[in-house]
């Protein structure tokens, strides 16, 4: 059983029939593409994970570091296994990486068997009549609330064999890092989940949108390592008649990770590239000025209180609240008018919960070059979402203590007076308002 972004041995299709084939040898490839382009907290987080999956698997993980092309290949055939299970991977890397390692094992006389995906329903199966993929999330959302996705799968008894009879190297050393990582096993986990359908579950329609609230599940490090299944989470809130809205708006937060992933399987290049073509006429600024307004937007010095507070989190937990990583990136591109992608690499340096589908979709949502009809003209005002969602400044002073003695009416505006030590407005949101739809204007007149 080769985990990758499955860490957990509960709901889990592909460990299942592996264990149905015989004895399992559990493997973990530190895959140095990973390493080096992942942040701090994310390799963190997946040491943490390992150590909870090593425990699970009764101390047999058997970790092994190099090229995934060249090294399972070569352990299967040291351990005499007939097959490699593997759940299978939707983003562009890891079809590649699977399709090379399975031809070098059918060389071999051996197979990758494929079992399951990382989501309650496999990215690629929610389609249109006409068979193609959907580029707007509210039918998507209806289609795939249609096909349904199956109960939590029971694993049976594993047999495990592993470093008692093959040799493992060093799991990888968990940088050093001055932030405190959420739980990382299976067990915390779900009292983390169960917790939050016990006490928060009821007002999240509400308080999600609410940074300065503790009102959000916190399950996406855990879902991005796989350490929880999402079916595992949707048959918890489970459609029932009667059911407060809170459930299903939780269910649709599940089905936009679900549309990223679909969105990106369909079209890798989206990782990179604007998903709506035309907008690569857009014009960005990438000169040394640009590069230094990213700079101070990347340290929390842009004079926005609500935007200064996103990012400062980002540091200080490696997670940010999602309606202040709209705000940010709105800010980012709309106000400075630097490339959603500089900012989308920054967040998946940064985040730990980092999950390449919903990056790289969320900011081209926030940008207006991805899905939906996601309007380049929506342009968020900091100061006026600030009031909105902090209107009492606690998450602000939570994360910019300096702003901490500041009253309720002053703390969102960036026209006032500061403290010492914290800037001013780095631009006048209006103006850079205005500039940005005049670019737009510019180049959807020419597309016209």
């Amino acid at each position: 059983m080769w985990f990758r972004r499955d860490l957990r041995t509960t709901d889990h299709p592909a460990l299942a029939a592996a264990v149905a084939d015989g004895e399992v040898v559990p493997l973990f490839v530190v895959d140095p593409i990973f390493t080096r382009r992942a942040g701090a907290p994310r390799r963190a987080y997946l040491a943490a994970a390992l150590a909870g999956l090593d425990a699970a698997a009764g101390g047999s993980l058997v970790i092994r570091h190099g090229d995934p092309v060249e090294v399972v290949p070569r352990f299967a055939a040291e351990v005499g296994a007939g097959s490699v299970y593997v759940t299978r991977d939707a983003a562009p890397y890891g079809r590649r990486r699977d399709a090379a390692v399975s031809e070098r094992l059918v060389a071999d006389g051996r197979q990758l068997a494929g079992v399951g995906t990382n989501y309650a329903v496999d990215p690629g199966t929610v389609t249109k009549a006409d068979g193609g993929g959907y580029a707007v999330f509210s039918p998507f959302r209806r289609a795939w609330r249609a096909a349904g996705w199956p109960a939590p799968v029971e694993v049976p008894p594993v047999t495990w064999a592993g470093r008692g009879d093959v040799a493992s190297e060093p799991p990888p050393a968990p940088p050093p890092l001055d932030i405190e990582l959420p739980p990382a096993d299976a067990a915390s986990v779900h009292d983390r989940w169960d917790r939050f359908v016990e006490e928060r579950l009821d007002g999240y329609d509400t308080h999600r949108n609410l940074p300065g609230d503790d009102g959000t599940s916190r399950m996406s490090p855990a879902l991005r390592w796989g350490i929880v299944h999402p079916r595992q989470l949707l048959a918890d809130v489970a459609e029932e008649p009667g059911e407060r809205r809170a459930r299903s708006v939780f269910r649709s937060e599940i089905a936009w990770r679900e549309f990223y992933a679909d969105v990106l399987l369909r079209h890798p290049g989206s990782a990179r590239e604007h998903l709506q073509r035309k907008m690569d006429a857009l014009p960005v600024d990438t000169d040394a000025a640009a590069r230094r307004r990213f700079e101070a937007w990347c340290a929390g010095r842009t004079g926005f209180p609500i935007v200064d507070a996103g990012i400062r989190q980002l540091h200080t937990v490696g997670w940010m609240h999602n309606r202040v990583r709209m705000i940010t990136a709105s800010f980012l591109v709309k106000d400075l008018h630097l490339p959603w992608q500089w900012g989308a690499r920054f967040f998946m340096q940064h985040l730990v919960d980092g999950d390449l589908a919903s990056n790289q979709h969320g900011w081209q949502w926030v940008a207006g070059t991805g899905t939906d009809p996601a309007p380049f003209f929506r342009v968020f005002n900091p100061t006026a979402q600030s009031e909105r969602f902090d209107p009492e400044g606690r998450y602000i002073r939570r994360h910019l203590p300096e702003l901490a003695d500041l009253p309720d009416g002053s703390i969102h505006d960036p026209g006032r007076s500061r403290p010492d030590g914290y800037p001013p407005p780095m631009v006048d949101h209006a103006a850079e308002r205005r500039e940005a739809l005049a670019r737009y204007n510019s180049i959807r007149g020419a597309s016209r």
